[in-house]
């Protein structure tokens, strides 16, 4: 059984929203930082959101790609074991598969690609017209 569970992809028109969520069980209920990553066809797996904890510089904090900023904004409801990925104004270079992931912290997720972290299956995201 995997370990974090995506859902909420689909196809959108651009300027479109969508709500991706994360279901956390098992191991990774363990792991105090969640993030999503995402995958463009030809293109290198890349971090753009993270939640929970922050590693050396101490407590809890969120961090979002600049690239996305301001469209993209990472949630978790701690009650639920899920963390979500509201997604506003989608454009066509959105389109991805996007991984929720998690780890030990949000800063050893990001540099280390989340090695020995936790991944998910992943879920498409189309933007298109």
């Amino acid at each position: 059984q995997a370990e974090l569970a995506e859902s909420g992809g689909g196809s959108v028109q651009p300027g479109g929203s969508l709500t991706l969520s994360c279901v956390a069980s098992g191991r990774a209920l363990s792991r105090p930082a969640r993030g999503w990553w995402r995958q463009a066809p030809g293109k290198e797996r890349e971090f753009i959101a993270g939640i929970g904890w922050n590693g050396n510089r101490g407590g809890n904090g969120t961090y979002v790609k600049d690239s996305v900023k301001g469209r993209f904004f990472i949630s978790i409801d701690n009650a639920k074991n899920t963390v979500y990925l509201q997604m506003n104004s989608l454009k066509p270079e959105d389109t991805a598969v996007y991984y929720c992931a998690a780890h030990s912290d949000i800063w050893t997720m990001a540099k280390t690609n989340n090695r020995f972290g936790s991944w998910g299956q992943g879920t498409q995201v189309t933007v298109s017209s």
